[in-house]
């Protein structure tokens, strides 16, 4: 399968919704419920602890978290952002969430506890990157940078959704970027991961499924 740079992926994200009539709200769910079942297949046992930002990459990591608790599993949401700042997506996701009563902690941005997010991190026998997705360009600022590097310093293996925060869909450049042991990216893998340095955080490339009718046609 090709690789798709940003624009592609976002036009693709608009065809679907306007031009098919699919919800990016099955979307979402397609992508989150996607990963949960590559997780799964790598083997997780718990307890897992999902890593959110505000945006849809968030909302994704938000599903997978849902799906893996109804399926048993041990897992724990860790909301980087206010939720009033999460996307109207990720803001429904996180509704649910609520409603289903899933274990979950919202941190701080301009009070954040590094020794407590590394304690909380030390627990995990997965991490889940949620924090951002394709739409990032430039470098990731503090304190998202910290807790990238609390991420990847923690002991547990990390997942990364769609692509790791940090990593430029398009050229693959690093900043503070998460150094996944595997990524599930959506639909198609990314034109950045065709950059020799971007295999480091990538880690194993599995690509999920998200219904996108027609992939690649215009």
């Amino acid at each position: 399968m090709r690789p798709l740079s940003r624009a592609q992926i976002r036009d693709l994200d608009q065809q679907a919704v306007e031009r098919y009539g699919i919800p990016s709200l099955v979307l979402m769910e397609n992508a989150g419920r996607g990963a949960a079942d590559t997780l799964v297949s790598l083997g997780i046992r718990g307890p897992g602890l999902v890593c959110c930002g505000k945006g849809n990459n968030g909302g994704d990591g938000l599903v997978l978290a849902r799906h893996l608790v109804l399926r048993g599993f041990k897992v724990t949401v860790n909301l980087f952002a206010e939720p009033k700042a999460l996307t109207p997506d990720a803001a429904a996701q996180w509704k649910m969430v609520e409603a289903l009563d899933l274990p979950r902690r919202v941190w701080p941005l301009d009070a954040l506890d590094l020794e407590d997010l590394r304690k909380e991190l030390a627990r995990a026998e997965w991490l889940v990157d949620g924090l951002f997705g394709t739409g990032l360009e430039g470098a990731i600022r503090p304190p998202l940078d910290q807790v990238i590097a609390a991420m990847n310093a923690a002991p547990g293996p990390v997942l990364a959704l769609d692509i790791p925060s940090g990593l430029d869909a398009d050229t693959g450049a690093l900043g503070a970027t998460i150094r996944a042991r595997h990524t599930v990216t959506f639909a198609a893998p990314k034109l950045g991961f065709d950059n020799p340095a971007a295999s480091a955080y990538t880690g194993k490339v599995h690509v999920a499924d998200i219904g996108f009718p027609f992939l690649g046609r215009s």
